[in-house]
């Protein structure tokens, strides 16, 4: 996605730098040009080929008797000389049938990451400014219009590629349309499942703005057939201009009243309607009016206009297209992580929470299930990705990890070793991290976890005091790349007592690991938490911590067990004492899993 706006925003700068009405010049730092757009060769009457890797003061700068000017003299390179801006008015430039230009121009520094590259230079056709008086005022004027339609497309194009909502990015497109464009905006919207109904997202006024804010919200429905000029805008996906005799036209539908409605309310005697289109669709349109009288549009703003429609478009269907991904991938995840097991005396939880950017779903995942000796597991794991194919190979590993484990009474590390074999010779998933353990409660003796670890974060063991550490023993590589088979690597079993009333967190690096924070600091901020939590019951437990921590970037799978209190759940000797029930049914909620109408929680959402 985000290479995708990148794309959108050079394609777009590249429209306004050949469109622009003035020349402009790229440098490089020697003086040499770089860079030039249509209007610089047609003022110089020069091909652009022809003047491009030449040094633009030898080529182009001459006194009025057409003698070159020192370099010395020269105020175009004192701006690569010295870093500042500059501008200059009536300099001379050399045109290709030897005549001399007058032009105004201002040149700016060119920085790339923090580096000098050049300058650019911006000018004008001065010739027909004689007297001072005139020229001062056409200078002045041709500055700020140029850095005010600079500044404004800047603006845009920094809209159109943030991160907000469609809606909350429509308002501020407006906002800045307003008043170098217009008197005032507004932008409405066709109904996303195509029913034909209509919205009024966003108006934006110089003048009456409490007027304007009263015009948005639904309107009706786009109408079958209309005579209406700015409705056909909607269903041609061609801009429309809008005179006092197009104006003076009689609505002929409801939804031509409504559009009527604004400039009955905020007037208006000429406006320039574009659609919001690609080329699969037309996603709502876009109207800028000016009220003084006598105005009217250029060409050149026409060609603006409809281009920001154009490009507003594209990231509306865009953010469409991402939100309709980002909700597959959502509801696949949320359908895999399946609700806790009920078992006696032990007490489960778990979270999920999507990440707040990038394809907000990934393959993080945690399980816990019975096998047929009726020992309790818990897993945890990360798949590498953030998208759809990630959920989907977070499920094949899930999947594969139940299958393999399911009535094998080995200890974990050849479960592991297993499941690295299967990724690698019968799956397309990439590379992955795994915890997975076996919660034993052998009669009269303290509860167990046994594990192996391939390459994801520590278990956390917090007692009911308070003291919390980290389970590090056990730690191996991660899986998918046939470690063991090829490097002679393998994953250690390791085996730590649970205390009575003790809690064993299990987690997805997501929650430690940011890009403002270390591994090392974010585990450290996750002991402390912990610590400080011991007492809550494993639902606070789990929500405090995640309102403490606040993790932000990568999705997050968190998966918690509170032992029971000393003497509880005592088994046979052989097997663990434990008695599973059916999960709950969807929509009633398993004891420590709080499991409603998904299997796990959303905490991107309030509970």
């Amino acid at each position: 996605m985000r290479s995708q706006d990148g794309l959108l925003e050079v394609g777009f700068m590249r429209t306004v730098f050949d469109s622009l009405g003035a020349g402009v010049f790229v440098t490089d730092m020697t003086g040499r040009l770089t860079a030039c757009n249509p209007r610089a060769a047609q003022l110089l009457g020069r091909p652009r080929d022809r003047m491009l890797g030449h040094d633009l003061h030898d080529l182009l700068h001459r006194r009025r008797d057409g003698g070159r000017i020192p370099r010395s003299e020269c105020g175009l390179l004192t701006v690569l000389e010295s870093g500042r801006a500059a501008e200059g008015t009536e300099e001379l430039f050399l045109r290709g049938d030897g005549s001399l230009v007058p032009v105004i121009w201002a040149a700016t520094p060119l920085r790339h990451e923090g580096h000098a590259e050049g300058m650019v230079i911006v000018f004008h056709d001065f010739s027909l400014h004689r007297n001072a008086a005139e020229q001062t005022a056409a200078y002045l004027a041709a500055l700020e219009g140029l850095t005010a339609r600079l500044t404004m497309v800047a603006e845009v194009s920094s809209v159109l590629i943030s991160p907000s909502d469609t809606t909350e990015t429509l308002k501020k497109l407006a906002a800045l349309l307003v008043p170098d464009m217009g008197d005032w905006a507004a932008i409405d919207l066709r109904s996303p499942e195509n029913t034909g109904s209509m919205r009024r997202v966003a108006v934006c006024s110089a003048g009456d703005q409490e007027a304007a804010d009263s015009l948005t919200g639904p309107l009706p429905s786009l109408p079958e057939s209309t005579r209406s000029a700015a409705i056909q805008a909607l269903r041609t996906a061609e801009h429309v201009v809008l005179d006092s005799d197009a104006l003076a036209e009689r609505p002929d539908s409801p939804l031509a009243r409504a559009h009527r409605e604004l400039f009955d309310r905020l007037g208006g005697v000429c406006a320039v309607v574009v659609p919001l289109h690609t080329r699969r669709q037309v996603l709502g349109a876009l109207t800028v009016a000016r009220v003084a009288p006598g105005s009217s549009y250029t060409e050149a703003e026409i060609f603006v206009l409809a281009d920001i429609g154009r490009r507003a478009g594209l990231v509306m269907e865009a953010a469409e297209l991402f939100e309709q991904q980002r909700h597959v991938a959502e509801t696949m995840q949320r359908q895999l992580l399946t609700p806790l097991p009920q078992v006696d005396h032990l007490t489960m939880a778990a979270r999920y929470r999507p990440a707040e950017s990038a394809a907000e779903v990934g393959g993080d995942w945690y399980d816990s299930f019975l096998l047929s000796d009726g020992v309790l597991t818990m897993v945890i794991g990360d798949v590498v990705g953030h998208d759809l194919r990630a959920a989907a190979h977070m499920a094949e590993v899930r999947n594969m990890l139940r299958a393999l484990a399911w009535d094998r009474t080995e200890p974990p590390s050849l479960i592991m070793r297993r499941l690295d074999e299967a990724m690698t010779h019968t799956s397309d998933a990439p590379m992955a991290t795994c915890v997975f353990g076996r919660i034993e409660g052998p009669e009269g003796g303290p509860w167990q976890l046994q594990w192996v670890n391939a390459g994801h974060p520590p278990p956390l063991l917090v007692t009911a005091d308070g003291e919390a550490r980290f389970l590090d023993a056990g730690h191996g590589p991660l899986l998918g790349l046939s470690s063991a088979l090829h490097l002679g690597l393998g994953w250690p079993d390791a085996r730590a007592d649970l205390p009575p009333r003790s809690t064993l967190l299990l987690y997805t690096d997501g929650l430690v690991e940011s890009r403002t924070r270390d591994l090392e600091a974010g585990l450290d901020s996750l002991r402390r938490h912990a610590s400080a939590l011991a007492g809550r019951d494993v639902e606070d437990f789990l929500d405090e911590l995640l309102e403490r921590i606040d993790p932000s970037g990568d999705d997050v799978a968190m998966l918690v067990l509170r032992i029971p209190e000393a003497g509880a759940g005592s088994g046979d000797g052989q097997a663990p004492a434990l008695h599973a029930h059916s999960p709950a049914a969807p929509g009633r909620g398993a004891p420590g899993s709080r499991v409603e109408d998904t299997p796990v929680r959303d905490t991107s959402e309030p509970p």
